[in-house]
């Protein structure tokens, strides 16, 4: 958990490397605030995706789908659980999703945190939905920033906000020199020459032929000046109509006779080298058409290096440069504009006093002073009364028909539990205290009762799943590390064997995240697994599978998190480049051995391949999946890999230490296989290996207690194991729920296809089946780093 005396606030905005003005702003905000807060201040980003791939840095915690109405949904519930103390919404309606940008208010009617919007426009004269989405995210904020005295107006005139609510906070400036353009000149190979700037995303309503057809008057009264107009084109301009705007432009260049008089600089960049451009400019015109521009951060920025300015008449330049800071002309008038110029390029004595103006007046506006207001306000702000959580949570459904299968029942796994945990070992059907307890085996338990719970509402899975969850939270560390051995006496073991309880522990989290017996767990259970997730690239091959497992639970309740999908990222290209290391034509498999816990393996990789679709976490998963099938179903039933020698790459295979957790390691990975491809022959395979349990195995003896409803622990040459322990009782338990949840999709499935029978040797085909379209949406496995990112913009 974070500092008690921290301010946590979240961020909802575009943010880089998306290219535009907003995501700019609430960096540089971010950053600012840093710097005068200190540590006191935790900012994490809630990014607006944009629909070009984009890889956010570890600052974005969530990222949006702009028009994905769950995606808001989703991210309420993320800030809920993550404890925000302060949610600061940077408002432009473009970047928000719905009738003028509306969705947003989905996600401010869930949150519990207050709220302070910046806006960034607001209109005079709105539409009807574009006043109905402002009405709401007024109400719904307990703080408006405002960049200008003009938008505290409006508000109140417009949209009758009560003023109380409005603060005024001007556009941050960065801090720059007051400098002589002439030292920046030769940078560009521009020496000797009276430089006019105008920067920004390219866009009609930006006025650039206006600046044009005034230049050859400009021109003839200097013919030294160079126009230089810098910023590539608006990414929606490019999406409606290409470059046409620009080849226009240049046509227009042509016709005017200004070649050599106007260069085009089209990219974006960025803000050092926008520094550098501005350093070198003599004057920055901004010509644009429309008066409703409530803030321009372009135009911040030129008055913050100290520019003589010339600009059209908007709101924002008539607030900025009045009182002398700039030169303001009319819209769509080049001679207007043609005259302001060389009326400053004339007058030395007005261009250096507007020069100076702007700086100073500036000093009060830079990020350094911006970011101290900011934290002022955020520090204002008190907790309002909380609202109902409203959580998504998995419903608890109907019980399923349990033909054919025996109870499900809980009667040996609770004589295993004491009010600590779970005990690994009994001897016969006996708790064995020597050993005490295992954080493995209670991950695995808790899993269970989240499935059991789910199926049947059992009161007695719950009162399990509570037990379970507080021994896995005992078993934490406060730096999210996992102890596994703890005795009797309720002391851990000081020297530990190397193990996989983490994994397995963000299995079971994400287990609860995805099924939560009831919503008050997930921020119990989101903290948890927040501060364990960040050594998921310490865990081995196992460790790295099961928490893929957890990972891709979480990103059911939450799937725009940005660090959960880079971790899972990291974990599955682990496996992956395992799988490549190791591969030959007669060993497709992760290591030179087929040993313990082998299902895992393809069943992350299948999980892997259904988040992301990338097509080579397919294809090492159908390899290795049938490699391990062919070496584990023999005569229409399972052997499985024995503990007495496993089955090292050209040796000789054990047949006998059979271990229940292969079985249901087998059991789930079919279900997935099924989930991946459709193919109903999986649920016939999945209920061959469950039958490994009920005697479908070398001994022909069933390793399930139908008296004690106990498990035992293996089976050997000699016989089954007398003991019934808590991991062959947590498999058993996991086999039987999962087939029970893939009963009713068996069922339906034939009776759609009207087939009669199906083979029980039904095997894996030889091609997996063409992948339905959330696995097909991420195809090439060296694009798989894009398929979670944002998508970036283009300032």
């Amino acid at each position: 958990m974070a500092n008690k005396n921290a301010k946590k606030v979240a961020f909802i905005a575009t943010y880089p490397p998306r290219r535009c003005g907003i995501a700019t702003f609430t960096s540089d905000l971010i950053t600012s605030v840093s710097a005068c807060a200190g540590p006191p201040f935790e900012p994490l980003v809630v990014a607006m995706q944009s629909d070009s791939p984009c890889q956010y840095p570890s600052s974005v915690k969530f990222e949006i789908r702009t028009q994905v109405k769950n995606d808001y949904i989703c991210a309420a519930d993320y800030l809920n659980f993550s404890h925000v103390d302060l949610i600061s919404v940077q408002h432009e309606y473009g970047i928000f999703g719905g009738p003028a940008g509306g969705y947003l208010s989905l996600l401010l009617r869930r949150v519990n945190a207050p709220i302070v919007t910046t806006l960034h426009t607001v209109l005079a004269d709105p539409a009807d939905e574009y006043r109905k989405a402002t009405l709401d995210l007024c109400d719904l904020s307990d703080c408006l920033v405002v960049m200008n005295e003009r938008g505290i107006t409006m508000l109140d005139q417009v949209y009758g906000v009560n003023t109380d609510k409005i603060v005024l906070i001007p556009h941050g400036i960065p801090d720059l020199p007051f400098v002589d353009s002439s030292y920046y000149k030769h940078r560009f190979g521009i020496e000797g020459r009276k430089t006019i700037l105008t920067f920004g995303l390219l866009s009609r309503n930006k006025g650039i032929e206006t600046m044009l057809d005034a230049l050859p008057e400009i021109v003839r009264a200097d013919p030294s000046v160079l126009y230089i107009i810098l910023g590539a084109t608006h990414p929606a301009v490019l999406q409606h109509e290409g470059e046409a705007y620009r080849f226009s432009l240049q046509q227009r260049i042509g016709e005017l006779g200004l070649d050599k008089h106007v260069l085009f600089h089209n990219r974006f960049v960025s803000d050092d080298r926008l520094r550098d451009f501005l350093c070198a400019a003599d004057i920055y015109v901004t010509p644009y058409r429309s008066r409703e521009q409530l803030t321009s951060g372009t135009l911040a920025f030129a008055v913050g290096a100290g520019k003589a300015v010339v600009s059209t008449r908007y709101w924002a330049a008539e607030e900025l440069l009045r009182e002398g800071r700039g030169k303001l002309v009319a819209f769509d008038n080049p001679r207007s504009l043609a005259k302001a110029v060389i009326a400053l390029l004339r007058n030395e004595n007005r261009f250096h006093a507007m020069r100076r103006k702007a700086y100073d007046y500036s000093r009060r506006r830079t990020w350094p002073e911006i970011g101290k207001e900011y934290w002022k306000l955020f520090q204002a702000q008190t907790p309002i009364a909380e609202k109902l959580a409203r959580q998504n949570t998995t419903s608890a459904r109907e019980p399923l028909s349990l033909k054919d299968l025996p109870e499900c029942s809980l009667e040996h796994i609770q004589r295993l539990t004491d009010d600590t945990g779970l005990f690994q070992h009994a001897r016969s059907m006996i708790p064995d205290r020597n050993h005490g307890y295992c954080t493995d085996d209670n991950a695995r338990a808790l899993v269970a009762m989240v499935k059991h719970y789910g199926q049947f509402t059992d009161p007695q899975a719950l009162r399990l799943f509570d037990t379970y969850l507080s021994f896995l939270h005992y078993a934490q560390d406060a730096n999210g590390l996992i102890r596994n051995f703890l005795g009797y006496d309720r002391r851990w073991w000081a020297e530990e064997p190397a193990h996989d309880a983490l994994g397995r522990t963000l299995w079971a989290f994400g287990a609860v995240m995805s099924q939560p017996p009831a919503p008050r767990y997930v921020p119990l259970v989101k903290d948890c697994f927040d501060r364990s997730v960040c050594h998921v690239p310490l865990l081995s091959p196992r460790g790295k599978a099961y928490s893929i497992f957890g990972m891709a639970e979480y990103l059911k309740q939450f799937p725009g998190a940005s660090d959960i999908k880079r971790y899972f990222l990291l974990a599955a290209d682990f496996l992956a480049d395992s799988f490549r290391r190791t591969e030959s034509p007669t060993w497709p498999w992760f290591e030179e051995v087929l040993s313990y816990d082998n299902a895992v393996l393809p069943h992350a990789m299948y999980t892997a391949a259904r988040i992301t679709g990338d097509s080579g976490y397919v294809d090492i998963a159908e390899k290795s999946c049938r490699f391990l099938l062919d070496n584990t179903s023999i005569n229409g039933q399972f052997r499985f890999i024995g503990c007495n020698g496993w089955y090292p790459k050209g040796g000789n295979r054990a047949v006998f230490g059979q271990q229940p957790i292969e079985a249901a390691g087998t059991v789930m990975l079919l279900r997935a296989v099924y989930d991946a491809t459709g193919n109903v022959s999986m649920l016939t395979l999945q209920r061959l290996a469950f039958d490994w349990f009920l005697g479908r195995n070398d001994l022909h003896t069933s390793l399930y207690d139908f008296q004690t409803k106990g498990c035992s622990d293996g089976l050997e040459r000699t016989g089954i194991s007398l003991n019934q322990g808590a991991e062959s009782m947590v498999s058993f338990l996991l086999s039987l729920l999962s087939v029970v949840e893939s009963s009713h999709l068996f069922d339906e499935t034939l009776t759609e296809k009207k087939t009669a029978s199906v083979p029980q040797s039904a095997g894996l085909p030889r091609k997996i089946n063409e992948l339905p379209p959330l696995v097909a949406s991420r195809r090439a496995s060296s694009k798989k780093k894009e398929s979670f990112s944002g998508r970036p913009d283009n300032r």
